[in-house]
């Protein structure tokens, strides 16, 4: 089926806004639209066997047993409706058609029927009858022809997928949040299967599939569509959560229509109500939405991380309240398979990331001791950057960051970084911020690419080596070292000194404030040179005023912040007898893992700060992976000659067409 007959068809179910207009809110058009989608599709699919389920639920009718598997078994799905009824017979029936699609809904098996029970269908089949659009409303989808000899299950997705777009766009909420585009995803499974190619075509393979955010469930049919295609024979099981319940109840009719268990889909949040605990899973896929904040789960995750640390899933660190990014690719870790003494085992996983997981957060900060914790433990395998305006939501760049904790020898020790900003074309038309995609051929091209990267980097000779790098995990790391530089000041007292003892808390609190303003005023445009020939001048002006000199710390320090004034030329203060450090002029340097920063400062600091040192006891270990600076290319501005000649040459232009306007 081409991309324009799943259009058509969608355009067929959103006609139904027509009828809708008055009585609903644009924004709530979906709430009908993609349940009864889902009704009519499940309904196309189980029409062949419906005649014989009827019969088999009628012979069970008044007795003991219990029929379920026998009518699984007549339908030839997981899933069935013992009724005689369609949506013909009860559009057909305008006055008793709330009632008999009730009883119609009702005859579901469970799993269908908590699939319409997430899109609070009872609610919406009331509130059509009561505005008299039921009936009329049901007629529309009886002329939607959704057999999967006509609709195959692959196009059927992108219809919802087309409907769940609308539908977002008319409610103002992210597209982006329930699917990718399927040709980003058909990029990142092959790249996440392409190493296990030999393996997945074994006689009796068994894998296994999680994604955590899986929307209508894109990437798990993704996933099982090419396993199955490099081994017809292989058996893959796929596993999803979704927190968002038409999503959820989309993807779950789709596992049922496919014959997977629509039970391995669960619902809720997955960092608060993990539905998969303690399970682990061969693949791993995801693209959670970017840049969500996890505020509402903030309790529950903390308490992981500050309960279970390392035997839980957020041991490693927790990234800043806005971006929940990288709390889902430790939940995925936490789901890797171990690997076992003869290297078998293990799992592979990506997920798209916008670039902030890069880079955000300083050393010591939760972002990158995350980042930390991947490259020590040596699993990050690659990371690929994607053209912009590939998504519907979004047109900023975004990354493919792909794990394993089963890499080849080659790949020990090495982080691929793999650029594919340019493998891209233009869309006949753009679908909101989507405007490129990706062809077969990039597709292809980036695909041999990373599975050639080792290869492409070590050969300048290659005509794509200057889109891939590799470098060493240690290369990504750095110190955070504080750079400290002395207090130097020199002593005076002037109006501004006058004016800060009188607001000096400190000071104002002294019995005797009022006699040290009189004697610092004797000694107005006095200045020292060091802090003891000031202390003695000023002890001296206080004694003949008839007062005592104060004693204590806090004295001496709020004296020192009036009188004082920072003068490089001035006096070193000292601490117990090390130069005190000036918070002002403190820096902070990022010098490579390994080496040394003492050598480090000689060679970049003292040259222009002699006085300077390192106060190793705030040193941090901090990773970012400046993906971008690694393959910026310099380009040289334009002669000034060429510009020059060119706005000559507009200007020229300007004058005729003003000379046009005025004749």
């Amino acid at each position: 089926m081409n991309s324009s007959k799943h259009t058509e068809l969608a355009n067929h179910a959103w006609s139904v806004a027509d009828l809708l207009r008055g009585d609903y809110k644009q924004s709530d058009y979906g709430k009908v639209i993609l349940p009864f989608t889902v009704l009519r599709r499940l309904e196309c699919v189980l029409e062949p066997t419906r005649e014989k389920v009827a019969e088999i639920a009628e012979q069970y009718k008044d007795g003991d047993i219990d029929p379920d598997r026998f009518l699984r078994r007549a339908s030839g799905h997981s899933f069935y409706n013992r009724s005689n009824l369609t949506l013909k017979k009860i559009a057909a029936d305008p006055q008793n058609a709330a009632k008999n699609l009730a009883v119609y809904v009702g005859a579901f098996s469970d799993n269908a029927r908590g699939v319409l029970d997430r899109f609070e269908f009872a609610q919406q089949i009331k509130r059509l009858d009561s505005a008299g659009l039921l009936y009329q409303v049901i007629g529309k989808f009886t002329d939607l022809d959704l057999r999967p000899e006509v609709v195959p299950n692959h196009n059927m997705g992108y219809i919802f997928e087309e409907l769940i777009r609308r539908f977002a766009e008319q409610s103002n909420e992210t597209a982006g949040e329930h699917f990718t585009p399927r040709e980003v995803i058909q990029l990142m499974v092959r790249l996440l299967v392409a190493p296990d190619g030999d393996a997945l075509q074994l006689p009796g393979a068994v894998r296994t599939v999680l994604d955590p955010a899986c929307g209508t469930g894109g990437m798990l049919s993704a996933m099982d569509d090419l396993i199955t295609e490099l081994n017809p024979d292989a058996t893959v099981e796929v596993f999803g959560q979704e927190l968002n319940p038409e999503s959820w109840a989309i993807c779950r009719s789709d596992l049922m229509i496919k014959g997977q268990d629509p039970e391995n889909i669960a619902f809720g949040n997955s960092f608060s109500d993990d539905g998969h605990a303690r399970k682990t899973f061969d693949y791993m896929l995801a693209n959670p939405p970017f840049g969500v904040e996890w505020k509402k789960v903030k309790d529950d995750v903390t308490a992981e991380h500050e309960k279970l640390g390392e035997a839980g899933r957020f041991g490693a660190g927790l990234p800043r309240i806005n971006d929940g990014s990288l709390l889902f690719l430790q939940h995925m870790i936490s789901k890797m398979k171990p690997v076992d003494v003869d290297g078998g085992g293990g799992s592979r996983l990506a997920i798209v990331f916008n670039g902030s997981p890069l880079f955000t957060g300083a050393a010591g900060s939760g972002e990158s001791e995350i980042r930390r914790w991947i490259l020590e433990n040596d699993w990050l395998e690659g990371i690929v950057a994607l053209p912009d305006q590939l998504f519907y939501n979004t047109g900023i760049s975004t990354y493919f960051w792909i794990l394993t904790n089963r890499k080849s020898p080659g790949h020990k020790g090495k982080v691929v970084l793999l650029d594919a900003r340019d493998q891209w074309q233009k869309m006949r038309k753009s679908l909101g911020d989507k405007r490129k995609e990706l062809g077969k051929d990039h597709i292809a091209t980036v695909v041999k690419l990373y599975g050639e990267a080792l290869a492409v980097a070590g050969d300048a000779e290659h005509p794509l080596h200057g889109k891939v790098k590799v470098f060493r995990n240690e290369d990504f790391g750095y110190q955070r070292i504080t750079v400290e530089r002395p207090l130097k000041l020199r002593f005076e007292v002037t109006e501004g000194t006058l004016a800060a003892l009188e607001v000096s808390k400190p000071i104002q609190k002294l019995p005797q404030a009022a006699v040290l303003a009189d004697a610092f005023k004797s000694l107005m445009g006095t200045s020292w040179g060091t802090k003891q020939e000031a202390w003695l001048a000023l002890k001296d002006a206080v004694v003949q005023a008839g007062g005592t000199w104060p004693t204590g710390a806090p004295f001496n320090k709020a004296l020192r912040e009036v009188v004082g004034v920072r003068d490089p030329e001035g006096e070193v203060q000292r601490v117990k007898g090390e130069p005190e450090p000036d918070a002002e002029l403190r820096d902070f340097e990022n010098v490579p893992l390994g080496e040394d920063v003492e050598e480090y400062l000689a060679r970049e600091v003292h040259p222009h700060v002699p006085d300077a040192w390192i106060d190793h006891s705030k040193t941090k270990i901090g990773y970012e992976i400046p993906f971008t600076r690694h393959f910026y290319v310099y380009e040289p501005p334009r002669p000034l000659a060429e510009i020059d000649t060119e706005l000559k040459a507009l200007e020229a232009e300007i004058q005729v067409l003003l000379g046009e306007v005025t004749e």
